[in-house]
């Protein structure tokens, strides 16, 4: 059975990013054939990379940053829920990154498959967001799932006050949960 990663890649108070890895997920977990765990940067708490690693970096630290790169080699497969910052993804996201691809070589990404999607208050939807990190990911030699790709514009009539995603959404995801899974499948 796959087991996914949904990373949440942001941890601003409020994050429409986890919303959105909860609304994957909900309809995720309707699968039989794959599990998925929500993956919340918030939680992680990973000290700014320093290649150098420096001499301050307390023991702790750098124990927590290899169980980071252990934790993600556990998977088979990664969606990233990424918002829009300035045009890039949020540098918590960058950052979690770059730490589970150290040492240079045995980067804990490499060959895995990866969907990329967001939601945004910009009518672009985390378009910018998403192509900048699908050349991380490309770099990382992770494969992308190219189409179909996710957008979420976050306005009025997208969810209810209860958050629940409106009915067409709701379908539009759980098509592309489904395309993500059956092309994971291809890949392995």
């Amino acid at each position: 059975m796959l087991k996914i990663a949904i990373i949440a890649g942001s941890t601003r108070p409020g994050r429409k990013a986890d919303d959105v890895a909860r609304w994957v997920y909900d309809l995720a977990s309707k699968r039989t054939d794959a599990t998925f765990e929500i993956i919340s940067l918030a939680d992680v708490n990973l000290p700014l990379l320093d290649e150098a690693i420096p001499p301050s970096m307390h023991q702790y630290e750098k124990e927590h940053t290899l169980r980071w790169a252990e934790t993600i080699a556990a998977y088979d497969g990664f969606i990233f829920v990424t918002p829009e910052y300035n045009r890039s993804m949020p540098g918590v996201l960058k950052n979690a990154i770059d730490h589970a691809s150290r040492p240079y070589g045995q980067s804990a990404w490499a060959g895995k498959p990866a969907g990329v999607l967001g939601a945004s208050i910009g009518t672009i939807g985390t378009a910018l967001a998403q192509q900048h990190l699908r050349n991380v990911l490309v770099f990382l030699n992770m494969h992308t799932l190219a189409q179909p790709e996710v957008f979420l514009h976050n306005k009025e009539g997208l969810y209810d006050a209860a958050g629940k995603l409106n009915a067409g959404t709701e379908k539009f995801l759980q098509a592309w949960v489904d395309t993500y899974v059956a092309w994971v499948k291809k890949q392995a």
